[in-house]
């Protein structure tokens, strides 16, 4: 049995990784060069798929920051810093890429069924304090039905499945999760920043760092400062 994995190099996306090893699939990574604030994290996704064992690791590389629109892709966008949990899940934040996600499952989808895959793993999450709209329920169950009526191998009866096991769980759960898959965190790279060091104030440092002392664990990652 054959997965694609949509592999940022991210806590989430590592932990699906793992879990699609774990389900007992042959895994076939698939990463992003969109011209994003910063490529550390390809770094990471090629470090990661290379401990894990994947068979293949695929660097798509197309170009959004010609558009802009979000904090990722456009630098003259601040990133949101030392926000508190409650005022992340506020609103839709300027990290936000549109459509990102349709972007990203596109690439996936075509590479899937390429190799005759039975289905793509995507580590989105609908409990992140960031609420984007392509990491929800309603939108994963659409994509689903575009998976079946877009493709030779859906409208023959086999539709590629879309799997994301990390949709209802919260952060703490999906680090548990990854202890117990053996996620080598120490590889991964959630900062939306990108230095040599995480910033530890970005939004998404400021999650990951909440669930792993809500735990009680150390995260493995150094920081260049801890809000």
């Amino acid at each position: 049995m054959k997965a694609v994995i949509l592999l940022s190099g991210g806590l989430d996306s590592s932990t699906v990784l793992y879990q699609a090893l774990a389900d007992g699939y042959e895994c076939y990574a698939i990463s992003f060069d969109y011209q994003q604030r910063h490529r550390r994290e390809l770094h990471s996704a090629l470090a990661i798929a290379k401990k894990a064992g994947v068979l293949q690791n695929q660097i798509v590389t197309f170009d959004l920051r010609q558009w802009g629109g979000s904090a990722l892709t456009d630098d003259t966008i601040d990133l949101p810093q030392k926000r508190s949990l409650e005022e992340m899940s506020q609103n839709i934040p300027v990290t936000y890429v549109p459509a990102r996600n349709t972007i990203f499952l596109s690439f996936a989808l075509a590479y899937a069924e390429t190799i005759a895959a039975e289905c793509v793993y995507i580590g989105v999450n609908a409990l992140d304090y960031s609420g984007y709209p392509d990491c929800r329920p309603d939108y994963i169950q659409a994509m689903q039905e575009v998976f079946r009526l877009g493709t030779k191998q859906g409208r023959e009866g086999k539709p590629i499945t879309i799997v994301a096991p990390l949709l209802d769980l919260k952060k703490t759960d999906i680090i548990q999760l990854g202890n117990k898959l053996g996620v080598p965190w120490e590889l991964t790279w959630s900062c939306y920043a990108g230095g040599e060091l995480a910033c530890g104030i970005c939004d998404s440092c400021r999650l990951r760092l909440a669930a792993f002392a809500e735990l009680g664990l150390k995260d493995p990652l150094n920081y260049a400062s801890v809000f």
